[in-house]
């Protein structure tokens, strides 16, 4: 692939990329705008005794909770379940610190609530 090859396509991706953002973030805001218009205005006037909302004031909601809730989370492309990188080298290193009874223990505790994935253990010590 040349550079010029290369060029056309991340400016390919980029054009696709904001396609996709123009048709979907609509979708969104109209899908989960109704989604929390409806739910409010059927559950919230009758059991708090709150007003109404509009479409618009629903999804003026649903993007203040984003803000304070959600944040920029998934922005960076980056994967962020469970602290990010930093974090993912301290669990590292506290289980090469462990004896291997320690390991197995930690093993099935895991396994009891379901977050022991093979494919996602630690490397094995070298």
């Amino acid at each position: 692939m040349t550079p010029h090859d290369m060029g056309r396509s991340i400016g390919h991706s980029i054009a696709r990329k904001i396609v996709a953002a123009i048709i979907f973030i609509p979708i969104f805001i109209a899908g989960f705008g109704w989604a929390v218009w409806g739910l409010w205005n059927w559950l919230m006037p009758s059991l708090f005794g709150l007003p109404t909302l509009t479409f618009w004031q629903a999804a003026g909601l649903l993007g203040l909770s984003w803000l304070l809730f959600g944040g920029f989370r998934g922005m960076s492309g980056g994967k962020h379940h469970g602290g990010g990188r930093w974090q993912q080298r301290k669990w590292i290193e506290k289980w090469e610190a462990m004896s291997p009874e320690e390991r197995e223990a930690f093993k099935k505790k895991l396994e009891k609530c379901g977050h022991w994935r093979e494919d996602k253990a630690p490397p094995p010590q070298s």
